[in-house]
């Protein structure tokens, strides 16, 4: 696994960017800039540190898929760590096997630092190989629609 970093200025104060990305007030700002990724993304439990949460949506076909996942640490507006450990699939959760022990333990952080009147969201994320290319592209873009319905 490879840990790559994104990072993105939005003009807004450190609140409001946090709520957004986790879509606490208003669960389809979380499921607006995760379209990027798939339209139907959403997340099923909560944010609380040490809770399992469930990154989910639907493929092409209809198809339940995602990844579960278990918030390691929640500094609300300064940091949140997620772990992953498992897929979704259909309505199983997936915790062993081949395609786990790629990603088990892969860690997906957002750091928020707020200098001089804007939010800085700082992402580290644990990726494999196969996917390096699709989250350097996704990622950017991904954070740019945060950054609109931020500003917005």
């Amino acid at each position: 696994m490879e840990r790559l970093q994104f990072k993105i200025e939005i003009n807004a104060p450190v609140n409001n960017v946090y709520d957004a990305l986790l879509g606490l007030s208003n669960k389809q700002t979380y499921s607006a800039w995760t379209a990027i990724f798939n339209p139907t993304s959403t997340y099923e439990g909560t944010w609380e540190k040490g809770s399992k949460i469930l990154f989910v949506g639907t493929d092409e076909n209809g198809n339940r898929g995602g990844m579960v996942s278990k918030v390691e640490e929640h500094i609300p507006a300064q940091f949140v760590s997620i772990c992953h450990y498992g897929f979704i699939q259909g309505d199983q959760e997936v915790t062993t096997g081949e395609m786990v022990e790629k990603w088990a333990g892969g860690h997906e952080n957002y750091t928020f630092t707020f200098e001089n009147n804007k939010t800085t969201v700082t992402v580290d994320i644990d990726v494999i190989d196969e996917y390096l290319d699709y989250f350097h592209k996704m990622y950017p873009a991904a954070l740019q629609a945060l950054k609109e319905i931020v500003e917005n």
